[in-house]
C-alpha cells in the first residue's frame, strides 16, 4: 500500500491552559517546577481558577504538537487521540482542522471532560505542568485507525499514553499494526516521571517495536537507571535501531548502529517559553527521516523548529518551518 501521509501520531489530546507566573506562584500553590503532574478533575479547577481569565488556550498534547509540526514542514499528517464532546473538544479538533491534520477519532459523548495541561512559565522559561487527562484516557482499541495507520509512513507514538491500561493496549496494537503494514514506528518517551512509572514496558516496547527513540537527557538517564549519560548512550544502542537524544542547550545526539553523532543546538536570542522544544524537535526529525533525509540533517531540521518554538509562548510554531527549513538550505 503507498502511503497517504508522512506522519501519523498517537497520543493524548490535550488543551493546553498556558500563563506567565512567577516562581513563587508555583511554590504557594505546590507545583513542581520543571515537570509534569497528573492531576484529578478538582485539583484542575482550582488551578484554571486560579489562573484566571487572561490565560492562553493553544490545542496542545506533546503527540498533537509534534504532529502540527510536521504539518508546518509541509508534511501531511493524521492524528488519533479521544477528545470529549465539549468545548475543549470542539475548539481542539477545530484547531486540527485549520492546520489541516486529518483528525478521525469520535468524540466521547459521555464521561469526563476533555484533557487539559496547566502550564505555569516563570521567568527564565521554564514550564511546569500540571495535566487532567480527562476524555483522552479513555481511548481504547475501538478508537485505532488501522487504515489511517497502514497510510502512514511513520506510526508516532507518545508515552504519556501509557498511564491507563486500555491507552496502553491500544497504543501497543497501534505499533503492531504499523509494523505488519511494515511501517516504521517512533516512539517518545514524554517525560522522565512517566518512564519510572512504566520502565520495563518502555523497554520491552523499544527492543520489540520501534524504530526511532525520542528522548530527552532526563528520561533516558531514567530509563537506564543511571547519572552516567555515556553508559545510558551505550546501553541504547543495544536496545534501539535509532535513537535522537536531546540536550537542551547543549543540541542534540544522534545513535545509529553505525555512529553517535554530536549536534549542536540552534542559536536563540532569547527563551520565551520552552513548552514544546522536545515536541518540535521530533517534528524536524520526523519529517526528514519520512523523507528520507540523512540523520544529521534530520537533527538539523528538529533545531531549527525547537528554536522557533521557544522563541514564543505556547507548543506550536508560529511561522511557517518549511520557510526556516529552506533559509537553512535543508529543502
Amino acid at each position: 500500500m503507498s502511503a497517504v501521509y508522512d506522519v501519523v501520531g498517537v497520543g493524548n489530546a490535550i488543551v493546553d491552559v498556558i500563563k506567565s507566573v512567577p516562581d513563587g506562584f508555583l511554590i504557594e500553590h505546590d507545583i513542581r517546577k520543571g515537570g509534569m503532574t497528573l492531576i484529578d478533575q478538582p485539583r484542575a479547577l482550582q488551578l484554571s481558577k486560579l489562573f484566571g481569565t487572561d490565560a492562553r488556550f493553544v490545542a496542545g498534547g506533546s503527540g498533537a504538537n509534534t504532529i502540527a509540526g510536521v504539518t508546518s514542514f509541509g508534511g501531511k499528517t493524521g492524528y488519533i487521540g479521544k477528545v470529549a464532546e465539549d468545548a475543549l473538544g470542539r475548539y481542539f479538533r477545530k484547531a486540527m482542522e485549520k492546520v489541516e491534520i486529518d483528525f478521525p477519532t469520535a468524540s466521547l459523548e459521555k464521561g469526563p471532560g476533555t484533557a487539559r495541561c496547566i502550564i505555569g512559565v516563570t521567568p527564565d522559561g521554564e514550564r511546569s505542568m500540571n495535566t487532567y487527562l480527562g476524555a483522552s484516557t479513555e481511548f481504547t482499541d475501538e478508537d485505532v485507525d488501522a487504515e489511517m495507520i497502514k497510510q502512514g509512513k511513520i506510526l508516532y507514538l507518545e508515552g504519556y499514553l501509557f498511564d491507563k491500561p486500555e491507552a496502553k493496549k491500544a497504543f501497543v496494537h497501534a505499533a503492531e499494526i504499523a509494523k505488519a503494514a511494515n511501517r516504521r514506528v517512533a516512539l517518545t518517551l514524554s517525560d522522565s516521571f512517566c518512564v519510572d512509572r512504566h520502565r520495563e514496558s518502555f523497554q520491552h516496547l523499544i527492543r520489540g517495536h520501534v524504530d526511532v527513540l525520542f528522548a530527552n537527557e532526563a528520561e533516558l538517564l531514567s530509563l537506564y537507571e543511571t547519572q552516567d549519560f555515556n553508559k545510558a548512550v551505550q546501553l541504547l544502542r543495544k536496545d534501539a535501531y535509532a535513537a535522537a537524544v536531546t540536550r537542551s542547550s547543549k543540541g542534540s545526539v544522534v545513535i545509529t548502529p553505525e555512529e553517535v553523532i554530536s549536534l549542536p543546538a540552534e542559536p536563540v536570542k532569547k527563551v520565551v517559553d520552552a513548552t514544546g522544544a522536545g515536541d518540535q524537535y521530533a517534528a524536524g526529525f520526523l519529517f526528514g527521516y519520512a523523507r528520507n533525509r540523512r540523520v544529521r540533517d534530520c537533527a538539523k531540521l528538529g533545531h531549527i523548529a525547537a528554536a522557533e518554538v521557544i522563541s514564543h509562548y505556547g507548543p506550536r510554531p508560529e511561522v511557517s518551518y518549511r520557510q526556516l527549513a529552506a533559509k537553512h538550505g535543508l529543502l
